[in-house]
């Protein structure tokens, strides 16, 4: 059965994004470090087409991450600056990535203003869904035929996938840094009766990779 599943690093004070977040600096300040675990590895290296990289205990963390993975779900925050309104008629912003980005499958963008699907090169399209996040996993999983649904953030759309009880898989890569404000996804969780169940814990080179199963209120 296909699962919705998010593997997110986040500072150890909770933030998975910096204070100050611009087209600039879209992680914020400070914010680069949340992903200096990952940026060496072999494994990633090679998934962005790059060559090299170390192999740690953070490897086999990273390639179940990326495995059978069909479809994938983010904000419009990830996908684009951190403006807010309606897309620009003669809207030219792509995404972060350039014209081949990393996913190479379909992803579903939640917004609140319409715009046409977007055809990348290597297989990526990004589609753009207006009418809520069940709607954009439901699209999401179709598209995935079977495989999982990656939900990639940011912050906002995370605090609403786990309060509504939608998540399946959880990862939380802890980095020892504090950021001290931005996006921080784990606020106002409390009253939702959502249940985190600790299924394991891996010490890598400057992160904790911890993992959870998420079981909507009872």
């Amino acid at each position: 059965m296909s699962k919705l599943r998010c593997h997110i690093s986040i500072s150890l004070d909770g933030y998975v994004a910096g204070p100050d977040q611009s087209e600039e600096h879209p992680l914020g300040t400070g914010g680069e470090g949340l992903h200096e675990w990952v940026v060496p590895l072999a494994g990633w290296r090679a998934s962005h087409g790059m060559e090299g990289g170390t192999v740690s205990a953070s490897s086999p963390v990273f390639e179940e991450m990326i495995a059978n993975i069909g479809a994938a779900v983010m904000g419009r925050g990830m996908f684009g600056p951190v403006g807010r309104g309606p897309w620009a008629a003669d809207e030219q912003w792509k995404g972060w990535w350039g014209d081949n980005p990393p996913y190479h499958y379909p992803v579903f963008v939640v917004t609140h203003h319409p715009r046409e699907a977007l055809e990348m090169e290597g297989g990526t399209t990004f589609h753009f869904v207006t009418d809520g996040i069940e709607s954009a996993l439901a699209r999401a999983k179709e598209a995935a035929g079977g495989k999982d649904v990656m939900l990639y953030g940011g912050g906002q759309i995370l605090r609403q996938y786990l309060a509504a009880g939608l998540l399946d898989v959880l990862e939380l890569n802890v980095v020892p840094v504090l950021l001290g404000g931005g996006s921080r996804p784990l606020d106002d969780l409390a009253g939702t009766g959502v249940r985190l169940e600790q299924v394991r814990a891996v010490e890598g080179d400057g992160v904790a990779h911890l993992k959870y199963l998420v079981h909507p209120a009872r």
